[in-house]
């Protein structure tokens, strides 16, 4: 009987171990991050890529998990767009521009939001003044934007990119 206590004592420790590991996985939210995800979760007033809402097949180009995505910019983001919904060669975004990516796990589930925020005096700002997003569709962080998109600008500084976007180059 004193083998089994013992045995239970090593799988609890066993199970708490394996809980704590996979809650840092997922990375608290502050406030900015809660901020960029409402902004995500709120489409009025936002202007699709090439002026439409269906979902694109993942680019080779692209390093996110999910196969599909769509993508959508705020009006201020929206005037850096031409008349075929494309963003405009040599454009660098005005400060208050949001652009959404959703990311989806299939053509009917939404998966995860990628979110860029110009905001230069956001403290998460990184060095173009761009606050980078990167949340769950429940609202959990997949990475926080206190990183300032550490993890995304090797891929979005790639030779094409205009002010870290890739949706010309690929699509």
């Amino acid at each position: 009987m004193k083998i089994f206590k013992n045995g239970n004592v090593i799988v609890f420790t066993f199970l708490l171990a394996i809980m704590a590991i996979s809650c840092d996985k997922e990375e608290k939210a502050n406030s900015t991050d809660t901020v960029l995800f409402e902004m995500a979760k709120d489409t009025a007033g936002y202007k699709w890529f090439k002026n439409s809402s269906s979902l694109l097949d993942k680019s080779a180009g692209s390093a996110h998990p999910q196969p599909f995505l769509r993508t959508r910019y705020n009006s201020v983001a929206a005037t850096m767009l031409d008349t075929n919904g494309k963003i405009k060669a040599g454009s660098v975004f005005p400060e208050g521009s949001v652009v959404v990516k959703e990311l989806f796990s299939s053509e009917a589930t939404l998966g995860r939001f990628a979110i860029l925020y110009k905001s230069e005096n956001n403290e998460n700002a990184d060095d173009k003044g761009w606050v980078w997003g990167y949340v769950n569709a429940d609202g959990s962080i997949s990475e926080s934007s206190s990183n300032k998109g550490k993890s995304c600008t090797g891929c979005h500084s790639q030779a094409g990119n205009i002010d870290y976007m890739l949706m010309n180059k690929f699509f």
